[in-house]
């Protein structure tokens, strides 16, 4: 499968990342395997995960993703084939949360105790911390790809103002740059970041690697009325896009999906990837149909038309 770098890093990375929320949490230790293995051998590389995944979820305290990940890697023993990115700064915790110094020294030796291994990557600030000074969480940064626990850093949900200054202060006080944004977009969300960020990204030559690429499965047409939703793992996330605007969203993917003969989840998946600014959506899969939607979307190449009718479906 094709690859490409992120950004201006020599990381390589498929069409498409594996977002491995999904791991200890709606996957259990033996299908988070077979996942794994099945995305391996599609031809994919690249694995996203946080060291506060799954802590939302009842009786979990986050780490179990990275947990499973590390007893992955130990029992494949192949760590080497895989693109892996992780996070931190969200609460883990009493007294573990944040961007400072300290707190990044001790949360990256439990990622890495967890993970297995004994390198990440790409290590993404996962949210702003506005009581920490950026130099000082560049500069933990620094060490650790002074010491070759991290190869390169990035940051996910930040702002405009934000991601500006972190940008501003590493060539001010040669730290290490940011080179990917992980932001919230997909074809239902897109506001946000197309007039707040995209350009900056561009502009900057930073990979975008968007998270929730669809929609927390809003955008696969699995939940057609909240109804459809109730009981179900993502439930809280799904509530807020049954809108007039959400089902025009549906009919149309519903409409491209019939003419190329793939699922909405395909169509929506390779309308984002055919944004110029996206480098490689974040995706996950729970079943082998859902696997195998990814894998379409992959290999789906969407003409003008299409990608018109999808982009005016959604317009905000």
């Amino acid at each position: 499968m094709q690859k490409q770098y992120l950004g201006q890093t020599d990381l390589q990375t498929a069409p498409l990342i594996f977002g491995g929320n999904v791991f200890g949490w709606t996957l259990n230790k033996q299908q988070s395997f077979d996942m794994l293995d099945a995305w391996l051998d599609a031809g994919f590389n690249a694995i996203d995960t946080a060291d506060v995944y799954a802590r939302w979820a009842d009786g979990l305290g986050g780490g179990e993703s990275e947990t499973v990940l590390g007893e992955y890697f130990k029992t494949r023993r192949n760590r080497d084939q895989v693109m892996l990115t992780t996070k931190v700064g969200i609460e883990m915790g009493a007294h573990r949360k944040g961007l400072s110094k300290a707190y990044i020294i001790q949360a990256v030796e439990d990622s890495l105790r967890r993970l297995q291994t004994d390198y990440i990557d790409l290590y993404l600030s996962h949210t702003e911390d506005t009581q920490t000074p950026i130099e000082e969480t560049l500069d933990a940064y620094h060490q650790l790809i002074e010491q070759g626990k991290v190869r390169y850093i990035g940051a996910s949900n930040y702002s405009p103002e934000g991601l500006t200054q972190a940008l501003q202060a590493a060539e001010q006080s040669h730290l290490p740059r940011y080179q990917v944004l992980q932001p919230f977009y997909n074809l239902y969300d897109r506001e946000d970041f197309e007039t707040q960020l995209a350009e900056l990204c561009q502009r900057e030559r930073l990979a975008v690697t968007p998270y929730f690429s669809l929609a927390s499965g809003f955008l696969t047409g699995k939940y057609r009325r909240r109804e459809d939703a109730q009981g179900q793992a993502r439930e809280q996330f799904v509530e807020n896009y049954f809108t007039d605007r959400g089902m025009r969203v549906l009919e149309a993917l519903d409409q491209v999906a019939q003419a190329y003969q793939v699922t909405p989840a395909s169509v929506a998946l390779a309308w984002l990837m055919a944004q110029p600014v996206v480098s490689a959506p974040i995706v996950s899969a729970r079943s082998s149909e859902q696997f195998k939607a990814l894998v379409d979307a992959a290999h789906l190449t969407l003409d003008e038309s299409a990608l018109a009718q999808l982009t005016e479906a959604s317009t905000y």
